[in-house]
């Protein structure tokens, strides 16, 4: 087969791909499926099923793909900067969208959403990120942050600067979060530790701390307010901010 020939049979699978999309939407598409469509972004010529399908070999899943570094993704054969580039695109605009979508929606009825976002921009990360959601007197989503890249523990996260952002965001109430690159969300004595320093550092200014959530890998989470953490942390706390 020809050049020619070759780019005319890859546009056409490529055009089969779009109008399957079209016809029964992303829940028909396999994930390789999917990465070789956005790697058609990148190099719009080209067949890119194989480069699909080695990517997902190599990095075992969607989300691995899209999370990858791109010098990583570029060690397979075939990727090269546009189409990395391509992948994560997709993956920031992901990311931002469900992140935008939280705003000025009530804490208590969108916890879904708030775990969907922490999930799909934490659970693939190498390192451990500190997430901050900050919230209004009526638990409606203001912002949320990022205070603190590396490994997460009470001397690296500063309870006086997640305060101090609390406060610029005229924030009643707020939800933090990390994740666990070794894949289990279960907490550390060190995170129950930083919990109740936070807790403590929050009451203090009149905010209150509702939740600690840790996000693992494939989709898992803990939430410290579901497993009655934030519960017992406020009653050890009481006598403390109470006084004798």
């Amino acid at each position: 087969m020809d050049k020619k020939a070759w780019q005319n049979k890859g546009a056409g699978h490529r055009q089969r791909l779009k109008d399957k999309y079209h016809r029964q939407g992303i829940e028909s598409f396999t994930d390789s499926e999917i990465v070789e469509l956005l790697l058609a972004l990148g190099t719009p010529r080209k067949d890119c099923k194989e480069q699909a399908r080695a990517l997902l070999a190599r990095f075992g899943s969607l989300p691995g793909v899209l999370e990858a570094p791109a010098e990583e993704l570029q060690k397979v054969k075939g990727i090269g900067p546009n189409n990395s580039f391509a992948l994560h695109f997709l993956h920031g605009v992901a990311r931002r969208y469900l992140r935008q979508r939280l705003h000025e929606k009530q804490y208590l009825h969108s916890s879904r959403e708030v775990s969907d976002y922490l999930v799909h921009s934490m659970r693939d990360l190498q390192q451990e990120v500190f997430t901050v959601i900050f919230l209004d007197a009526a638990h409606a989503i203001i912002d949320s942050q990022v205070v603190s890249r590396g490994t997460i523990t009470a001397s690296t996260v500063y309870p006086r600067e997640v305060v101090k952002l609390a406060l610029q965001h005229n924030a009643a109430a707020l939800v933090v979060a990390h994740n666990h690159p070794s894949g289990n969300p279960e907490p550390s004595d060190q995170d129950r530790q930083l919990t109740r320093t936070l807790y403590l550092a929050c009451c203090f200014m009149n905010i209150r701390l509702l939740d600690h959530i840790i996000v693992g890998r494939a989709a898992e989470t803990f939430s410290f307010a579901d497993h009655g953490i934030m519960k017992s942390i406020a009653e050890a706390c009481r006598p403390l901010l109470n006084g004798p």
